[in-house]
C-alpha cells in the first residue's frame, strides 16, 4: 500500500505511484511446479523466502497462451481486446497478408510504463528478444533521461537515442548472449540489476525467454540451474530495497508422442480435405522469427473459413477431430477470451493437453527440435505464479489474472 496517495491512471485503472522502486517480471513459460522443484532442491532459497514471507499464489494468463498477447496485456493491464495484440502473428484483413504482431502500430492502449513515465517518474524495460522491446516501450521518450528500454539479443545496437542509454555490453559487464540459451534471460537480470544500482528507475518490466522450459521438465537439472540463476538475482534487487512481483505469460506442457515426435494435429490439411485446397485460411498466432525450440506448432489456432461456407458445420466436424479441446466461433471465442474480433478468423481452435496445432505438415520446419517438443498456446497452459517479495491485500474473490502484476506491484503490497 502505498502512503503519499498519489495515482496515475492507465486504461481505466488507477496505479499508485511507486515510492520505492519496483520491479515487475514476466518468467516466460514458468509453468507452476519449476520454482518449487528448485526449492526442494536446495538451489532457490529467495524464491522460497518470498513464497513464505510474501506471497504465492495462482493466476491465469491470457488465451492464446503465447508471448505477445500477455506480455502486453501485463504492461497495460488489460485484455487483448483493448490492446489489440492478440497473438505473435496473425492475419490482416485490410492487407490481405499474414504479418508479425510486433510493429506497435498494432498496439491500441498505452502501457503502464508510459503512463507512469508521463507522470515524472523514471522506467525501464529489458526483454531477452528484441521482437518484443518496440512495443513494451511504445510511448516512451527517452530525451527526458526518464526512460530505458532494450533487449539481450542487440543489446550491443543500443543508443541513446533510440533505448536511453547505450554502451550496454560494458554496462552490464556480460557478452552479448546467444538467442538460444539461458544466457539471453540472464543477461535481462543482470541488466536490470545494473539500472537499480546505477540509475534506480522507479518502475521496471523485465521479460525472458522460454528456451528452457521448451527444452526441458520440471525438476531436470538444467531447469534447477536455470531457476537458481534467477533466485541469485532476486536475491538482489531485494537487498537493493526494491518490491519484487513475478509471474508468467504462460504454462508448458510436453506435446509428444511415445516415440517422441510432436502430436500434430495439421488443420490446414484437415480444411484442405473438408472445404477444397487453400479454401481455408489457418493462421497460428504462435508463429514468430524464432521457431527453432518449437517448429511454430502451439496448442491455439484461428481459422478464415471459405467465403459462404457453413460455419456451424465445420465446427460440428472439427468437434469431433481427437485432439480438439475446443472449437468456436469468433463471436464465442472473442467473448470468452477477450480478444479483438477484427484479428481473429471465423473459428478458433484450442487443442488439447499434449497435442499441438499445425498448418499443413509440409510447411513445418521441425529440424531445430533436438528434443521432444515442449509447447504451449492452449487452456491447459493458463495457470501461472505470481509471487511477490512482500505480502499483498487481493479483493475477497477477486480472480487474478496474470495482467494484475502491476496492480499487485503498484497498489497491494504492504
Amino acid at each position: 500500500m502505498q502512503a503519499n496517495g498519489k495515482t496515475i491512471a492507465v486504461n481505466g485503472r488507477d496505479y499508485y505511484a511507486p515510492e520505492r522502486p519496483t520491479v515487475v517480471i514476466c518468467l516466460d513459460g514458468s509453468e507452476p511446479g519449476y520454482i518449487e522443484k528448485a526449492i526442494e532442491a536446495g538451489v532457490a532459497p529467495t524464491f522460497a523466502r518470498f513464497m513464505k514471507e510474501g506471497a504465492h499464489v495462482h493466476a491465469n494468463s491470457v488465451i492464446p497462451s503465447f508471448t505477445n498477447p500477455n506480455n502486453l496485456s501485463i504492461i497495460t493491464g488489460r485484455p487483448p481486446a483493448v490492446h489489440g495484440i492478440a497473438g505473435n502473428y496473425f492475419y490482416d484483413t485490410a492487407s490481405g497478408v499474414e504479418v508479425m504482431m510486433n510493429d506497435p502500430k498494432f498496439l491500441r492502449a498505452p502501457t503502464i510504463l508510459s503512463g507512469v513515465h508521463d507522470a515524472g517518474y523514471k522506467v525501464a524495460a529489458i526483454t531477452a528478444k528484441d521482437k518484443l522491446r518496440t512495443l513494451l516501450s511504445h510511448g516512451l521518450d527517452y530525451s527526458t533521461g526518464r526512460a530505458f528500454a532494450f533487449s539481450s539479443e542487440k543489446a550491443d545496437q543500443a543508443t541513446v537515442a533510440n533505448n536511453g542509454i547505450d554502451q550496454v555490453l560494458e554496462f552490464v559487464g556480460l557478452p552479448l548472449p546467444q538467442v538460444y540459451s539461458a544466457d539471453l534471460s540472464e543477461f535481462v537480470f543482470a541488466a536490470g540489476v545494473k539500472l537499480v544500482q546505477h540509475h534506480r528507475p522507479d518502475l521496471m518490466y523485465l521479460s525472458t525467454t522460454d528456451y528452457i522450459q521448451h527444452k526441458v521438465g520440471l525438476g531436470t537439472r538444467i531447469a534447477n540451474d536455470f531457476y537458481a540463476m534467477i533466485d541469485g538475482y532476486l536475491a538482489l534487487f531485494d537487498a537493493l530495497g526494491c518490491n519484487i512481483v513475478a509471474t508468467a505469460d504462460h504454462g508448458m506442457n510436453d506435446k509428444f508422442l511415445p516415440d517422441g515426435k510432436p502430436d500434430v494435429l495439421y488443420l490446414q490439411d484437415l480444411m484442405d480435405e473438408w472445404t477444397g485446397k487453400g479454401a481455408a485460411r489457418v493462421i497460428l498466432p504462435i508463429t514468430d522469427p524464432y521457431v527453432a525450440h518449437h517448429g511454430a506448432l502451439g496448442s491455439f489456432a484461428t481459422i478464415y473459413a471459405p467465403q459462404g461456407s457453413n460455419v456451424d458445420a465445420l465446427l460440428v466436424r472439427l468437434r469431433k477431430v481427437d485432439g480438439v479441446e475446443l472449437a468456436q466461433t469468433r463471436k464465442e471465442a472473442c467473448a470468452r477470451f477477450e480478444l479483438p474480433a477484427d484479428r481473429i478468423g471465423d473459428i478458433v481452435v484450442i487443442s488439447s493437453k499434449h497435442k499441438v496445432l499445425g498448418t499443413s505438415r509440409a510447411r513445418h520446419d521441425l529440424s531445430g527440435l533436438t528434443e521432444p517438443l515442449r509447447s504451449h498456446g492452449g487452456l491447459t497452459e493458463e495457470r501461472v505464479p505470481l509471487i511477490a517479495n512482500r505480502k499483498i491485500v487481493l479483493p475477497p474473490g477477486h480472480l487474478l489474472r496474470n495482467f494484475d502484476a502491476f496492480d499487485v506491484a503498484l497498489n497491494r503490497m504492504h
